[in-house]
């Protein structure tokens, strides 16, 4: 038996070109026991300090708040050559416990074709894939945009199957699942959400398709921005339907939703690369949750700088998000910020500005440090 560390992404080192973003994202312990026989470990978290206008208790003073955003235990294994699995677990709301998040077999039948099943991210666009730890900014959800409460409910997490694959010499990346769908969303709940009995039980079809016309995307759960370390020019469109997908206390209906993602990067723009990032949703939830219906968008700008100042690099950034709800109610954000990239998603610090507006509400200020470290 050999223990060795090696710095690689933990969900690639589970299912190799079948999985995850194949940058080198995360140092994992490996324990290896024999041909293709391997069991990962590795730990991640995110915290932060908030500082946001009329936060305090008492409506009109600044709140300042530290928080743990995140913290993750995730566990990966390789049986054989073609029987992969993963396990991922994340503190739960109230910090005191953790939930499984990742639960899924992978049986990679060709180094371009597997089939996932457990419960894992549903296919859906970039952002939700990307999640949190590989996102342009750090400590970075987009919540407004990239909303899956209904459809997706343990971080964006789904019980069901997938195939995933790629075509066109890997330049074309699919994936197609059934899931449960309409999962009471645990992280954080959707209000008049219910998860109880139904009229039906229709199964939620996802699916996703993206074309890479640069440097080449292979795998699964993807990466949000890639530091400066590939030129891409990538196109996506993700889709996803139920009949009783959206169900409240009084009514439910059809759920459906659809979006567009694209990104480019560009490396050797001046004294660095150069990001951009934009999407469009539409959400359906057959009026039973206008609130939860509507168009949204979201884009963004980065440019991190080749050279070292001290440990890292700075790459400062611009995000926006809208939401357009069919309530009436449009939800928009800015933040403006930057980053000090130590060891790719290893190890970052980032502090930003943001300002969120409401319909018939206050717009909230607030200042965020972030700090993520992945072992």
């Amino acid at each position: 038996m050999k223990f060795k560390m090696k710095k690689c992404a933990l969900l690639v080192a589970l299912a190799t070109s079948a999985a995850l973003p194949s940058m080198s994202s995360q140092a994992a312990g490996t324990i290896t026991f024999g041909e293709d026989k391997s069991i990962s470990i590795g730990f991640g978290m995110i915290g932060s300090f908030s500082s946001v206008e009329n936060g305090a208790a008492n409506g009109s003073s600044r709140s300042n708040d530290f928080d743990l955003n995140s913290a993750r235990i995730m566990i990966s294994g390789s049986l054989n050559k073609y029987i992969k699995g993963i396990l991922t677990t994340e503190k739960d709301i109230a910090g005191e416990g953790f939930q499984v998040i990742d639960a899924a077999g992978i049986i990679e039948l060709t180094p371009n074709f597997s089939i996932w099943a457990g419960r894992f991210l549903s296919p859906s666009d970039r952002a939700n894939m990307a999640g949190p730890y590989y996102s342009l900014g750090g400590n970075y959800w987009a919540s407004i945009a990239s909303r899956y409460g209904f459809n997706g409910g343990y971080i964006g997490r789904d019980d069901g199957v997938a195939v995933v694959g790629n075509l066109l010499e890997g330049r074309l990346n699919y994936s197609f699942g059934v899931f449960e769908g309409n999962t009471a969303f645990k992280i954080a709940p959707v209000a008049g959400q219910v998860a109880s009995v139904r009229g039906s039980d229709g199964l939620m079809y996802a699916g996703r398709l993206q074309y890479d016309f640069w440097d080449l995307e292979p795998g699964y759960y993807g990466t949000g921005n890639y530091l400066g370390t590939k030129d891409i020019l990538a196109v996506g469109i993700a889709g996803r339907t139920q009949n009783n997908g959206a169900v409240s206390a009084a009514e439910q209906g059809k759920y459906s939703s659809y979006s567009v993602d694209f990104l480019l990067e560009k490396k050797g723009v001046g004294p660095g690369a150069l990001s951009l990032e934009a999407a469009y949703y539409d959400y359906d939830t057959d009026d039973v949750f206008l609130s939860e219906q509507g168009k949204a968008y979201s884009a963004g700008a980065g440019y991190i700088f080749n050279e070292k100042v001290g440990w890292g690099q700075f790459q400062p950034f611009v995000r926006y998000q809208k939401f357009n709800a069919d309530s009436k109610i449009d939800i928009k954000k800015y933040d403006l910020g930057v980053s000090y990239i130590i060891d790719g998603y290893n190890a970052q610090v980032s502090g930003f500005y943001s300002k969120q507006s409401t319909t018939n509400v206050s717009d909230i200020d607030s200042i965020v440090f972030a700090l993520q470290l992945q072992f």
